[in-house]
């Protein structure tokens, strides 16, 4: 099925995300947590259970999923990811969120499709901001705005990193995170991953960006949520399980990062960047 993304409505779109702690706790092990991360596994962690910010990505998902549904799957691909944390989420209870299109870019061979939503607590205070990219393949040609010249974010060669965390993904990671909502038989199911191009299923793009998140928050905040400002990346490559994720990170300015995920064969996350409060 094809959507014409000249007429889909750019009027946000206002839903309400509950959930509670089990839910946390399922998406952090979905993302790796370990038994050494106890306050974001542990409903009774002194001072309250922990939320990781990449949380939000789930939290506000729903426009995207359902245009999505709309369109044959290899067609329609995550591009980029971004969350801003504006205060820690919730260990449980309701997210106010309203999202909306915001802008379509006529790519020739694609259309590039770019989500915002705005999340809020119950009473009304900002909580993050998301922003997701997607690539409708095919769905280009429209005669529509090309949209901003792409700005390349890489590291600075010859200089190591500032910090860098290495995670192994274990064989089972896709078959855990996709109870967090994405059931998408492409992370688990051989025959269709191959019919994607793909040899065997992949990790969800999502799973590698709350990893980057994980590592992160370890590597550059000491755990500490309140300090997590904001990451954004572009996905660039596919991982499996069974492979080790390296993320690393370059100081840019007072408190500012250009990031890399890799694995042993690629780059998995480009374009990247983290702000944290120093």
């Amino acid at each position: 099925m094809t959507i014409d993304w000249n007429t889909v409505s750019r009027e946000p779109q206002e839903f309400e995300f509950t959930y509670t702690w089990k839910d946390v706790v399922l998406y952090a092990l979905g993302i790796g947590a370990q038994v050494d991360e106890l306050p974001f596994l542990y409903e009774n962690t002194p001072g309250g259970l922990q939320v990781f910010p990449s949380f939000a990505a789930k939290a506000s998902g729903k426009l995207l999923i359902d245009l999505s549904r709309q369109v044959e799957g290899f067609r329609f691909l995550h591009g980029e990811q971004g969350v801003r944390l504006h205060r820690p989420i919730p260990p449980e209870g309701k997210i106010m969120a309203a999202s909306r299109v915001a802008d379509v870019y006529d790519k020739g061979k694609a259309a590039v499709i770019r989500f915002l939503t705005e999340g809020r607590t119950e009473d009304g205070a900002p909580l993050f901001d998301v922003e997701h990219i997607a690539f409708h393949v095919g769905a280009g040609g429209f005669g529509g705005d090309p949209g901003p010249k792409a700005v390349s974010l890489n590291p600075p060669e010859g200089v190591a990193p500032d910090f860098r965390v290495n995670h192994l993904i274990p064989e089972n990671q896709a078959a855990l995170y996709r109870l967090s909502g994405d059931l998408n038989p492409l992370h688990l199911d051989p025959e269709f991953a191959r019919r994607g191009g793909f040899d065997r299923p992949i990790l969800h793009g999502l799973c590698t960006y709350g990893y980057a998140t994980r590592a992160i928050l370890h590597g550059l905040c000491g755990g500490d949520v309140t300090r997590f400002k904001e990451f954004k990346a572009r996905f660039s490559g596919a991982v499996y399980p069974g492979e080790t994720l390296t993320t690393e990170g370059w100081r840019e300015s007072e408190g500012r990062y250009i990031i890399r995920v890799r694995t042993e064969r690629a780059v998995v996350l480009s374009n990247a960047s983290a702000v944290v409060k120093i």
